[in-house]
């Protein structure tokens, strides 16, 4: 057990996202779980008595209970919700993405800094294994392509692929990627609902970086993958299956180990390609995101993920959003 100040959490929204937070914050030692808002009555009780955990009416009251709120609304929710916790002396943690707009995150990052609170943002796949053993890795990316896709489910309709789902490579392309975005191109259609359920994006960075991005919330398979391409190497991360794999030029034969292979690819220059896959530590992304918003809080330190990192992601995404309307 850790010595450190435990921190009363509860949760508002406890639909398909939210009911992993109330199973993960039972887990976290230092967390003591207060309650949850739930605006769906059956739904409501069917989660009080499943997780035997206590179900409020008002969110104020919860509130007024908890040093954190986690937030798993609907995304046009999420401004009113975090701004009324922050201005009740809670830190919050908000689903991605932030808000809807550039100036409700604005708004909420002032708020939080002026009630010397946090605002953490569930973009959960920075703390997925995979892309941990990436960040180990010396990067320097000239191309990248990603695809994240999802079969069609009856929920997530508020918004469009790209605040759904491409988000969160956005996200991490930022990340790996430090440049300043020079350029960027987009198409999409609806094809089930009313918003994009599909779309392309292609950014081009001042470092002379491209990166091509396709979403889809409506196909027959999943796919979570991003291959990068880099001089005399090229990397696949698997955010699905959790796995990094790794193809590089080397002319050391002795550089291998149980986890990789040498294959020729000119050996009157003693040159090989080296095919490694890394393997990852089986942890719980989000119990590991939940985590470091609890350690934050603690310790007084700024989340990977704060509000200023999720507003350059929300921004990007709306740019391709813009661009997409633009072409309909």
């Amino acid at each position: 057990m850790s010595n450190s100040k435990t921190i009363k959490t509860g949760v508002i929204g406890a639909g398909y996202l939210g009911e992993f937070h109330i199973q993960q914050l039972q887990t976290i030692s230092d967390v003591e779980f207060v309650g949850f808002v739930e605006s769906n009555p059956e739904r409501a009780s069917a989660i009080g008595a499943k997780y035997n955990v206590q179900l409020y009416q008002k969110q104020s009251d919860l509130i007024g209970l908890c040093d954190a709120i986690i937030i798993a609304t609907p995304t046009v929710t999420h401004h009113t919700i975090a701004n009324d916790a922050l201005n009740n002396g809670c830190h919050v943690f908000i689903e991605k993405p932030i808000t809807t707009t550039i100036s409700e995150a604005h708004e909420l990052i002032a708020v939080s800094e002026k009630n010397n609170l946090m605002i953490q943002v569930g973009h959960i796949e920075r703390f997925n294994p995979a892309f941990l053993l990436l960040k180990e890795k010396n990067i320097n990316p000239q191309f990248v392509e990603v695809h994240r896709l999802a079969s069609f489910k009856s929920r997530g309709h508020d918004t469009s692929v790209v605040l759904d789902l491409m988000i969160h490579d956005i996200d991490i392309i930022l990340d790996i990627i430090q440049a300043p975005v020079q350029d960027i191109q987009a198409n999409g259609v609806k094809v089930i609902t009313n918003e994009i359920d599909i779309a392309n994006a292609r950014i081009t960075f001042e470092n002379g970086c491209i990166v091509n991005l396709t979403s889809s919330r409506i196909s027959l398979k999943e796919m979570r993958k991003m291959r990068i391409f880099q001089e005399k190497s090229y990397m696949n991360i698997d955010f699905l299956n959790k796995s990094l794999e790794e193809y590089s030029l080397t002319n050391n034969q002795n550089n291998t180990d149980a986890n990789s292979k040498l294959f020729p690819y000119d050996e009157s220059n003693n040159q090989f390609i080296m095919y490694k896959k890394n393997k990852s530590n089986p942890t719980n992304a989000l119990q590991e995101e939940l985590k470091h918003f609890i350690s934050c809080i603690q310790k007084a330190t700024t989340p990977t993920i704060n509000g200023n990192v999720a507003t350059e992601a929300l921004n990007i995404a709306l740019i391709i959003q813009g661009k997409i309307n633009e072409n309909k």
